[in-house]
């Protein structure tokens, strides 16, 4: 009998699979569900990027393997975008990584960091991914606090007062997922001075920048962050581009160095048409992101009308693209919330609870559906009240 490797014993599939199935079958069954669970952007792609991708696929030559660290052209673009938009400087040739999507980057900077039994500080609620790569690369994971009453932010009295001893690297995403909360300089700026104290490796998580957001800032604009600091980004939200899978990583050489070594026998690289289209996106104006704001904006005040019918309540002051709210206390868990709206209204909520433990009590919705879908689900869940 063939048995699977150890590590896939330390992780489940992933929620949104198996929740997607239910869904399908209800589908199936005539039940039309309307799904606000998944961030995944419905509006399109610049017209540019589209433009250029299309050319560069007609173009002779451009279907062979391309280069592990990207082509130039695209280095150079996210180092213009970073200086642009995080008055950040980048070197394009040796601190910025473009990746095929910013997950892929998560497994990378795992793999080229962590060893068997190092510790890894993950953020609870957060992302599930930071979690399941962790265990899979045989880390001991450390579960630190995000809570309410904190801001969403890390309560660094509380970190202090662990044993550090071991931890290797740290997971942080601001603005943060799911809860909205904005990103600080005054947050970047205790996290920095945090990994340096404690010779921990921060990792910065940050596709949601853009949206609903004015003034995009990064944690490599910190005095001294580069060589204790890495830094996600994506194309996947800021510019509708989830599907085209281009992301980056970027920090001090010597650091994305490791990463390299990890990616350049994992995969054979991006698709040039891909990257051309990348490229054009990056050079979007202003007027691009204020643009998709202002759809956002819209279907956002729909969301807070359907949270209000559900009795939950919300931070108006939220960033990126769901809405994190707090269920009402008479209802036992955020699993039951949800189920509620599933099967009696046909609408998907996402639980709080699978983000962590101090998720539960709080439910999330995406603001990736157009205003007439989410009027539709306000008027389903109006109807049962």
């Amino acid at each position: 009998m063939i048995t699977p490797a150890n590590r896939t014993t330390l992780v489940n599939e992933y929620y949104f699979s198996v929740k997607l199935k239910e869904i399908e079958q209800m589908n199936r069954a005539g039940k039309k569900v309307i799904n606000l669970g998944i961030g995944n952007p419905d509006m399109p792609a610049p017209v540019n990027a589209i433009e250029a991708m299309a050319e560069s696929a007609r173009t002779y030559g451009t279907n062979g393997y391309q280069s592990y660290t990207g082509i130039p052209e695209l280095r150079e673009a996210f180092s213009a975008w970073y200086r642009k938009y995080y008055r950040v400087e980048l070197d394009p040739v040796n601190e910025i990584l473009p990746l095929i999507g910013s997950k892929e980057g998560i497994m990378h900077i795992s793999m080229a960091f962590i060893n068997p039994n190092d510790k890894v500080l993950v953020p609870d609620p957060g992302y599930p991914t930071y979690r399941a790569v962790s265990l899979m690369v045989g880390a001991e994971v450390i579960n630190y606090n995000l809570k309410e009453e904190n801001g969403w932010e890390p309560d660094f009295e509380e970190l202090e007062k662990q044993d550090l001893s071991g931890v290797k690297l740290m997971w942080v995403n601001y603005p943060n997922m799911p809860t909205g909360e904005p990103a600080s300089y005054g947050l970047y700026r205790k996290l920095v001075d945090f990994g340096r104290r404690h010779g921990i490796l921060i990792c910065n998580d940050n596709p949601y920048s853009f949206i609903l957001n004015d003034n995009p800032i990064s944690i490599l604009e910190i005095e001294g962050s580069k060589g204790i600091v890495l830094e996600l980004n994506s194309m996947s939200k800021s510019h509708n581009m989830a599907g085209f899978r281009v992301g980056m990583v970027a920090g001090e050489s010597s650091l994305i160095s490791y990463i390299l070594k990890v990616k350049s026998n994992m995969d054979s690289g991006m698709y040039r048409p891909l990257q051309l289209a990348a490229v054009k996106a990056l050079s979007c104006d202003k007027d691009w992101y204020s643009s998709l704001n202002e759809e956002y904006r819209r279907r956002r005040s729909l969301v807070w009308k359907i949270f209000d019918a559900t009795g939950s309540s919300y931070d108006r002051n939220q960033t990126g693209m769901f809405v994190w709210a707090r269920i009402p206390s008479t209802t036992r868990s955020s699993v039951e919330f949800s189920d509620k709206y599933l099967h009696e209204s046909n609408v998907f909520i996402t639980p709080g609870h699978i983000f962590g433990s101090n998720g539960e009590g709080f439910a999330r919705i995406s603001l990736c559906c157009n205003e007439a879908t989410l009027s539709e689900a306000l008027e389903r869940i109006s109807k049962k009240h």
